[in-house]
Parts: structure tokens; sequence; C-alpha cells
């Protein structure tokens, strides 16, 4: 449920922006906003609030409603607020075990009304990632992953920033459709780290194939 309300929010949004020529960017988000707090009914662990977008999603939706890009100095402040959020490993060690990430990048389970609160989340990598070759079933939103290790190498700068984008993407792009793993809760330190190692361990089908 919090996953489709969270796609299906930016969905209605889209669709009200057919009438922009009709109504103002202000009046499109009421008229969304109705529809959505109207159709949604609390079950399990979602609750109203996570209709409620925060500033950065906000400003992006705002954006694509009017069908424009986000101004350049807006882009940089949101980008540098994400930025700053961005927790590195506590013991400063960013791989874990890639065999666990495998199954983490395979698994879009948690985070529904089904649920129980405190129950892992999944990746769900592959449903916009290629990743490794044996998997032939993957999204193509964003781009390939396969051989990212073998192409980039592990060096800090590398490990730094991969362990940023999963933590919180919207530090290099503001706008992007990437979930905020670490920043968000989604996913556990221990789960980052054994997503690190399937994209950059050399022994991960990722970069050994």
């Amino acid at each position: 449920m919090k996953k489709f309300t969270l796609f299906g929010s930016v969905a209605i949004v889209v669709g009200l922006a057919g009438c922009a020529a009709m109504y103002s960017s202000v009046e499109l988000d009421k008229m969304s906003k109705a529809v959505i707090t109207k159709s949604f009914t609390p079950t399990g662990q979602s609750k109203m609030e996570w209709l409620n977008q925060d500033s950065v999603n906000v400003a992006c939706t705002e954006a694509d409603v009017a069908g424009k890009d986000l101004d350049s100095a807006t882009r940089k402040a949101i980008e540098s607020e994400n930025m700053r959020t961005i927790k590195m490993p506590a013991d400063g060690d960013f791989l874990g075990d890639w065999k666990a990430g495998e199954k983490l990048a395979q698994s879009g389970k948690g985070g529904t009304w089904r649920d129980k609160p405190g129950k892992p989340n999944g990746g769900n990598c592959y449903n916009c990632h290629q990743i490794s070759k044996a998997e032939i079933s993957y999204g193509t939103l964003g781009p390939s992953l396969y051989q990212y290790g073998k192409l980039r190498g592990n060096s800090e700068a590398v490990l730094k920033y991969t362990w940023g984008k999963i933590y919180n993407a919207k530090a290099y792009n503001a706008c992007t459709n990437m979930p905020r793993f670490g920043h968000s809760g989604i996913l556990t330190e221990a789960q980052m780290k054994d997503l690190m190692a399937l994209l950059l361990d050399p022994n991960s089908p990722v970069n050994n194939n």
C-alpha cells in the first residue's frame, strides 16, 4: 500500500496535469490531494501520514505538474541539503555479504500494509536495474549495474559515492525516482553493506562474469 501510494500519488497528479489549461498548479495539487485522501483507507501499519510528501517531493511534483524542470538554484539547494543527511558506515567498513545482497536485491517485500512493523524490507533493486546477468527479468527505469565494480574499481571515492547513492540518491539528483534507502529507514546499515558487496565485491556475479 505504501509503495502504491507513493507512485500512485504522482500518477494522479500527472493525470490531472492534462487539465493544466483549465486549472493552476495550486488548484491541481489541491484536487489531487483531495482524491487521494478520500480514496485512501488506513489499514495495518499504513497511516494517513503516508500521504504527506516532504518538501523535496513537493518541489519535484510541482515542477512535474507544471511541465518544467527545477530551476538550478532549487535543485542545488535540495541536493546540498540531502547530501548533509548521508551517514557513512559507523565502523568504516562498506562491504557486507554479496550473497545476502543478491537476495535483498531480488526481494520486493516490506513497507506495505500487510507487513508487520519492524519486519526487514527488501531492496527491490531488480525492479529498476539490471544487475546480474543470471537474472533475465529486470526493470530499465535506472541504469544497468552489471559489472559495476569491475568497471569502476573499489577506490575510496567509489565506495563513498556508491554508499551515498544508496543512502540518499537525492543528494546527487534532486528528483530521482530512486528511494532514499538509508535516509528514509527503508534498509538497515547492514543491508546496505550487503548491497554494496553485490555491486563491488569481485566475487559477486555482478563482476566475475
